[in-house]
């Protein structure tokens, strides 16, 4: 029962954190970890787990998508789409080994990525413009980390879009949530038809990272992120360092 109500609590948290900041999978990933999985399985598991979450975080920001920087959602859409697939196709053909030695690095760059938020992208604006081509691709490298490992992947986009769009950090959130869950969805759909996910675990966390996930979007839409960013980059740092000693380089 412990057991079970870790991966409930696990997942209630981590929706809630992807609807109002992201960073979901800091939470769901070491725990089922924790709990035995395979790195290549929790990963897989989680994103499968918080997927309903997104699309529920998606629904509540319905009325506020839109597209980003010039660039419409009927492009958008399908690049992150390929994107979110070949991110999960490469994490299931990733040997065991090669991604416990890459998850690290990968946690790290999420980590800096999360708590620096906006600055990076704000600072680039002043003295860099970039074109829809490059953005395209830049979006489509996005998806594929996405898909790949994810984590914090919804503020690596909103730093790239703040290249081309001034909008604030609140106004990116609905569509942040619609882009992060279609490259989630094609992954879903990848890890599920190859026998991947672990589904007692994953069951286990998707009912309450629904409820997270809609509910904090609504709160989302009043509260300001900065106190959950936080949070969320402290836990993230220890997942990280947590990591790096487990393969003994720290």
């Amino acid at each position: 029962m412990w057991h079970f109500g870790s991966l409930v609590l696990a997942g209630l948290v981590a929706g809630t954190m992807n609807a109002v900041a992201g960073g979901g999978s800091f939470v769901t990933f070491p725990m089922l970890v924790l709990a035995g999985l395979a790195p290549i399985a929790a990963n897989a598991s989680s994103t499968v787990a918080l997927f309903p979450g997104t699309m529920a975080s998606t629904w509540a920001y319905r009325d506020a998508v839109r597209g980003i920087g010039g660039v419409g959602l009927e492009v958008l859409l399908p690049v992150t789409l390929a994107g979110g697939l070949t991110g999960a196709i490469l994490l299931l053909v990733t040997p065991g080994g090669v991604f416990d030695a890459v998850i690290p690095w990968l946690l790290l760059l999420a980590t800096l990525t999360f708590a620096a938020g906006r600055r990076p992208g704000e600072w680039l604006r002043r003295h860099v413009r970039i074109g829809r081509g490059p953005f395209l691709a830049v979006q489509f490298i996005l998806s594929v980390y996405g898909g790949y490992f994810g984590g914090a992947v919804g503020l690596m986009m909103m730093a790239v879009w703040a290249l081309l769009d001034a909008a604030e950090l609140r106004a990116m959130a609905a569509p942040r949530a619609l882009l992060v869950t279609t490259a989630n969805g094609a992954a879903v759909v990848c890890f599920a038809m190859a026998g991947a996910v672990r589904w007692p675990e994953t069951l286990a966390m998707m009912v309450s990272a629904i409820a997270g996930g809609y509910y904090g979007a609504r709160f989302a839409l009043l509260l300001p992120p900065l106190v959950l960013r936080w949070l969320v980059v402290v836990v993230s740092g220890a997942v990280t360092a947590g990591f790096f000693l487990r393969l003994g380089w720290l």
